[in-house]
């Protein structure tokens, strides 16, 4: 029987666009903290060659001085989702927009940063046809602050996500009180508990975000971001260097936990099931 060897057709993943800088580290500093992306990397001592990543983003960097200089204004296009989220960001971070976010004749939503070399960065989305849902801005009456839960206000909030659990009170308060810092919503007119997001971990090396969650009639108000920038706030102050912080999500949700700096990692789960054992 007669066999046909199939070659395999050339599959493009990605493009990495490499920008010639005079200074590799502070560039990826840049792009890290101001840009917002969470994968960075650099080569050398000091660093010659470096990069960053989000998502299907890759942009690279070259040292080279005179080249960077022969090259000013280089400019990089990159595709997004939840742009007005991601330009939000870059006003807070208090990058050099050049260009605000507006609907171009071609049909897309874009705006335009200039980095620290004098590079061009547009961020560009398909837009909308404005009929979308926005997020209302953050209601003056929203308190935002640390403290701990009890287990009625707990239940109450997730209740109104459609969580259900069939924990004791008991058990509830216990894990409650495990939490080494809660950022809690809360309305000051009624004094009711609107959102809440529970920090875990050992304190010193690793910290896990869970239960965040926003009451269904507080929703798309700017309450879960101001609930996960004061997460943000407590590790950023209480995390030591090189802490690893971890959370879980769906995909769609990712973007919204992107705005406070986490990205995509690999890993696996095992849930413990006392059913095994018998």
């Amino acid at each position: 029987m007669q066999t046909t060897d199939v070659q395999p057709e050339p599959f493009l993943s990605h493009a990495e666009p490499v920008l010639y800088v005079s200074d590799v580290a502070e560039t990826v500093k840049y792009w890290h903290q101001v840009l917002g992306f969470p994968g960075h990397w650099t080569w050398g001592t000091p660093p010659n060659h470096g990069g960053v990543s989000w998502h299907g983003a890759f942009v690279q960097f070259s040292g080279d001085s005179e080249a960077a200089g022969r090259m000013y204004g280089q400019s990089v296009w990159i595709r997004v989702k939840n742009i007005r989220e991601l330009y939000q960001l870059h006003q807070d971070r208090r990058a050099q927009i050049v260009m605000p976010l507006k609907k171009q004749l071609w049909g897309f939503d874009e705006y335009v940063v200039k980095d620290l070399n004098g590079n061009y960065i547009t961020f560009a989305a398909p837009a909308t046809g404005g009929g979308e849902s926005k997020s209302q801005p953050l209601p003056e009456t929203v308190r935002i602050l640390g403290r701990k839960l009890v287990a009625t206000e707990y239940r109450r909030l997730a209740e109104s996500v459609g969580w259900s659990s069939t924990q004791s009170d008991e058990v509830l308060q216990q894990k409650l009180d495990a939490t080494l810092f809660v950022a809690v919503a809360e309305d000051t007119e009624t004094g009711e508990v609107i959102g809440c997001a529970l920090v875990l971990g050992d304190g010193l090396s690793f910290f896990y975000i869970k239960d965040v969650m926003v009451h269904r009639d507080w929703q798309r108000k700017q309450v879960g971001s101001a609930v996960m920038r004061e997460v943000k706030r407590w590790l950023d102050t209480h995390a030591p260097q090189g802490a690893l912080v971890g959370l879980f999500t769906s995909q769609g949700l990712a973007p919204f936990y992107q705005q406070t700096g986490f990205g995509e990692a690999f890993g696996m789960i095992r849930i413990i099931d006392r059913s095994e054992l018998t």
